[in-house]
C-alpha cells in the first residue's frame, strides 16, 4: 500500500524538526568567526567552527564561503592541511629568530615568517639557564608559544634550528668529480660537494662534520668541513655519528675540569658516620661508577614484626657541584649521561664521575642516604634522611650477587651471606609484595645489549638477563626515590618529580578496538590503572598474541618526564615520585638532593632561591636531553646491530612484524634483535590499504594481511653499518609458505 502523500512519515517528521533546531542557531558573523579563529590555540579547521557554532546543512555551505572571504581579505590563512588560522595570530609552535635584548633585559624574538596585515605581536624569550645560553642575534630557532592575556606571547626554547639545519655528518669521499661527502644519516641521504680548500685537512674516508654553506637553487649543496672526527672503517665510528649527529657534548671546558680534580672527600664533621655500616654496591660487569649502595637489616621493633630496615646511600655529588659553578653549568648542559655499547659521555668529568663519586670498596665517600623502614607486606612506615660520610664493604656485580642466593658462593661473598645479602632478598621479597599488591605496569619486553670485543667490533648480541638481583636493586631505588618525592611533597617543597602521565583516552579506545578483534575485552568507562593494563597482559602471555598486545599496550603510554607538577607515575602506580638515586648522571637527581638539603637545613649548598622560579624550564630542559640521549643510544645500537648484520648477506632469518607503515614492515629478527625494513613494493603483488590503527596492511584483492607482531621469515637483502640501513625481503609469512618479490601498491586508511 503507497503511503498518504499528504500525511508527513514519522521519519520526515523527525528531519523537520533538526531542520527546525538547525535553523534556530543563528549564523555567526564575520568578526565573531574570526575572533572564534583568533581566540582559539593553534589552528582550526571548519567543523571545529561549525561544531562551537551549532551549524549544518546549508549553514556549512554559508560558513565556507564566508571563510573564503577571510582567506582572500588577508585575515586568515592556512595552518595546515584544511584548517586555518588568523594572520595575526601565532601557532602553538613556530619558528623564531633571536631579535635584541630590550632595556629590562628581556629577550625580544620575532617570528621567522609573517604575512599579518599589522606588525607582528611581541613575543618574549623565557629566561636562560645562563647568559651563555642565549641564543645570538638573528639565530633560528623552534619555540613552543604561550599567549599571555594582553595578546604578547612568552617563547620557550624547544631546539636552535640553524645549527641541525646546516650541518650534516657524512663521509669524505674523493672522486672525478672533487670532493664529496656523504650523508650517513639513512632518512637523509645525499651528497653535498666540498670546494677546493674547504676539506679542513679530510682524507678519504673520514668521518666528518660539515657547515652547509649558501648553494644554488640546483644541483648539489655545497659544504664546508668543519671537523674530522674518526675514520669511517673504524668500528668505533658508530658511537661517534650518534654522538656529532645529535651535537652530544663531549668534551669539558678546562674550568669544570679544575674544579672536578681540585674537589677532596669531606671531613665527618656534622654528617652522620655510616662507616661502620657494611654497605654494597650492586652493578653489572661492565660498570664504572658506582653511585648506589644498600644494606638491610630485620626490624627489632616488636610492633613491627616481619619488617625490614633499608639503608639506601647515594654519592653526594651536590657536595661537589654547587649551583652555579663551571661544573653545575655543564651538567645542566648535558642533562645526563649517555651510554653506548663501547663508551659512555659522562654528564660529570672523570675525577667525579669515577672517582670522588664512585662509591668504591674501602674508601670513604660523601654520601646522601635514607634510612626506610618497611612492614612485612613491604609498606614504608617511615623514613629519614641523613647526610653520611660512608665506606663500601663490598662491590659485586648482578651475577656474582644471584650465584651467592643461589648457593654459589666466592671469597666476596661467602662472608657476606648471613650478615648483608640474605637480609637483602629478605627485605626485597617485602617489597615484590607490595609492587604486586600496587599493581604495576608489567609490560614483557626484552632488552638487548650489544658486547663489544677488544677490536671494537661487535662479538654478539644477546638477550639481556632478568634477575632477581636486578629487581632487587630496582625496588629498592624505588623506595628511595619515593622517600625523597614523599619528604619534598609533604613539606610543599618546590622540586622536580618523575611524572608520568595516564594513557590518552583516545589511545586506549584504540587499543580496547584493537584487542577485541584478537578475542580480548578491556572495560571501558572505567578509571584506566595500570593494574587493568597488566591483568589484560597475563591474559595474553600464554596466547600468541602476547607479543603484539605488550607492542600495542606500549605505544599507548605517555612519556615520562620531568617537572615540578607532581601527576603522579601512572606505570609505577605511585603518588609521588622523583628521582634521587642517580645524581652522576641525571641532573633531575642532583636537584632533587638540593632540594632536600635546602628542606632539611643539611648544608649551604641546596636549591637556591634562583633555581625555584626555573624548576619547570629546567625540567623541560632535562627532559629533551633525556630524548636525545635515548634517540643517540638507539640509533648507535641500529648502526652497530647492522654492521654485525653485514656479515650474513643473503641468509634467511626468523622474526617479528614490529612495525607497520604505508611504505613497508618493519621487521625484528629473532636472536639479535636487528630491526629493518621489507619495502611495500617487494610484497606479494596486490593493492594495499595501511590501517594504521589496526597496525596493519591489507591486500584489497586477497585479503593478504600483514600485521603488528606477526611471525614471518625474511632473507637479508642489504645491511649498512654507516648509514644503519637493514632491508629484508619477505620469504614466508610463517615457516612455511614461501613468497616471491614482486611491485605493489599502497593507500593509507586512517582510522
Amino acid at each position: 500500500m503507497s503511503r498518504n502523500p499528504g500525511k508527513p512519515s514519522k521519519r520526515g517528521k523527525a528531519k523537520a524538526a533538526v531542520r527546525s533546531q538547525q535553523r534556530s542557531a543563528p549564523m555567526p558573523t564575520r568578526d565573531e568567526v574570526l575572533a572564534f579563529i583568533r581566540d582559539t590555540p593553534g589552528p582550526v579547521g571548519t567543523r571545529d567552527i561549525a561544531r562551537a557554532f551549532r551549524l549544518s546543512g546549508a549553514q556549512r555551505i554559508e560558513l565556507k564561503d564566508l571563510l573564503r572571504g577571510l582567506k582572500s581579505d588577508g585575515a586568515v590563512e592556512r595552518g595546515g592541511a584544511r584548517r586555518m588560522m588568523a594572520t595575526d595570530a601565532l601557532p602553538p609552535v613556530a619558528v623564531l629568530v633571536i631579535d635584541r635584548s630590550d632595556a629590562d633585559g628581556e629577550i625580544r624574538v620575532r617570528p621567522a615568517e609573517w604575512h599579518g596585515t599589522s606588525e607582528p605581536p611581541a613575543i618574549v624569550l623565557k629566561t636562560m639557564a645562563s647568559d651563555a645560553d642565549i641564543p645570538p642575534a638573528g639565530t633560528h630557532v623552534l619555540a613552543r608559544l604561550d599567549r599571555l592575556e594582553d595578546d604578547t606571547y612568552e617563547a620557550a626554547l624547544i631546539r636552535r634550528m640553524d645549527e641541525a639545519a646546516q650541518r650534516m655528518v657524512g663521509v669524505f669521499r674523493l672522486g672525478r668529480q672533487g670532493a664529496r661527502v656523504e650523508s650517513t644519516d639513512r632518512k637523509n641521504r645525499g651528497e653535498v660537494s666540498i670546494a677546493e680548500g674547504q676539506a679542513g685537512g679530510a682524507q678519504p674516508g673520514d668521518l666528518v662534520v660539515v657547515k652547509l654553506l649558501p648553494s644554488p637553487r640546483y644541483g648539489l649543496k655545497r659544504g664546508r668541513v668543519e671537523e674530522v672526527i674518526g675514520d669511517a672503517g673504524d668500528p668505533s665510528s658508530v658511537s661517534l655519528i650518534a654522538i656529532a649527529q645529535r651535537e652530544i657534548p663531549t668534551e669539558f671546558p678546562a674550568s669544570a675540569i679544575a674544579e672536578a680534580e681540585g674537589a677532596t672527600v669531606p671531613e665527618l664533621g656534622s654528617r652522620t658516620d655510616l662507616r661502620h655500616v657494611p654497605l654494597i654496591t650492586i652493578d653489572g660487569e661492565d660498570a664504572r661508577d658506582f653511585d648506589d649502595a644498600v644494606f638491610a637489616e630485620a626490624d627489632s621493633d616488636p610492633e613491627n614484626e616481619g619488617g625490614w630496615r633499608l639503608l639506601v646511600a647515594i654519592a653526594d655529588v651536590s657536595h661537589y657541584v654547587r649551583p652555579g659553578s663551571a661544573l653545575d653549568r655543564e651538567a645542566y648542559k648535558r642533562g645526563n649521561s649517555v651510554y653506548f655499547p663501547d663508551r659512555v659521555v659522562p654528564m660529570l668529568p672523570e675525577a667525579l664521575s669515577n672517582g670522588l663519586c664512585s662509591l668504591k670498596p674501602n674508601e670513604p665517600r660523601a654520601c646522601m642516604a635514607f634510612e626506610m623502614v618497611i612492614s612485612a607486606d613491604g609498606r614504608m612506615l617511615h623514613s629519614r634522611l641523613m647526610r653520611g660520610l660512608m665506606r663500601s664493604a663490598a662491590r659485586l656485580t648482578y651475577n656474582q650477587l644471584q650465584a651467592a642466593r643461589n648457593g654459589s658462593h666466592d671469597d666476596t661473598t661467602g662472608p657476606l651471606m648471613d650478615r648483608v645479602i640474605d637480609p637483602l632478598y629478605g627485605a626485597y621479597a617485602a617489597l615484590s609484595r607490595a609492587r604486586a599488591k600496587r599493581g604495576t605496569l608489567e609490560l614483557d619486553l626484552p632488552e638487548r645489549k650489544v658486547i663489544v670485543g677488544a677490536d671494537g667490533k661487535i662479538s654478539a648480541i644477546v638477550e639481556r638477563e632478568r634477575l632477581d638481583s636486578h629487581k632487587l636493586i630496582e625496588e629498592f631505588m624505588i623506595l628511595a626515590n619515593v622517600a625523597a618525592a614523599e619528604m619534598a611533597g609533604k613539606a610543599s617543597a618546590p622540586t622536580l618529580y618523575r611524572v608520568h602521565d595516564r594513557p590518552d583516552a583516545a589511545k586506549l579506545d584504540l587499543v580496547r578496538d584493537f584487542i577485541r578483534d584478537l578475542g580480548f575485552t578491556f572495560a571501558k568507562g572505567q578509571v584506566v590503572k595500570p593494574a587493568h593494563l597488566t591483568q589484560l597482559l597475563q591474559q595474553a602471555s600464554p596466547t600468541p598474541h602476547a607479543p603484539l598486545i605488550n607492542e600495542v599496550v606500549l605505544r599507548a603510554q605517555a612519556t615520562a618526564i620531568y617537572s615540578p607538577n607532581n601527576i603522579g607515575h601512572f606505570g609505577l602506580a605511585l603518588r609521588n615520585y622523583a628521582h634521587f638515586t642517580s645524581p652522576i648522571r641525571r641532573y633531575s637527581d642532583l636537584i632533587v638532593h638540593r632540594t632536600l638539603i635546602r628542606l632539611a637545613k643539611l648544608g649551604d649548598d641546596g636549591l637556591t632561591d634562583g633555581e625555584l622560579p626555573r624548576l619547570e624550564e629546567i625540567g623541560e630542559h632535562i627532559s629533551r636531553t633525556e630524548r636525545r640521549a635515548a634517540e643517540a643510544e638507539r640509533d648507535a645500537i641500529g648502526r652497530y646491530t647492522a654492521a654485525y648484520m653485514a656479515d650474513h648477506i643473503g641468509s634467511l632469518f626468523q622474526g617479528r612484524i614490529s612495525g607497520v607503515s604505508r611504505f613497508g614492515l618493519f621487521i625484528k629478527v629473532d636472536g639479535s634483535g636487528a630491526e629493518g625494513l621489507v619495502p611495500v613494493s617487494t610484497l606479494p603483488d596486490d593493492f594495499y590499504v595501511h590501517e594504521e590503527a589496526k597496525h596493519r596492511l591489507i591486500g584489497r584483492r586477497s585479503g593478504r594481511t600483514f600485521q603488528l607482531a606477526q611471525r614471518v621469515t625474511v632473507k637479508l637483502r642489504e645491511a649498512d653499518g654507516i648509514t644503519g640501513s637493514t632491508l629484508f625481503a619477505l620469504i614466508a609469512e610463517a615457516e612455511d609458505q614461501p613468497l616471491k618479490e614482486t611491485r605493489t601498491k599502497v593507500r593509507e586508511k586512517r582510522q
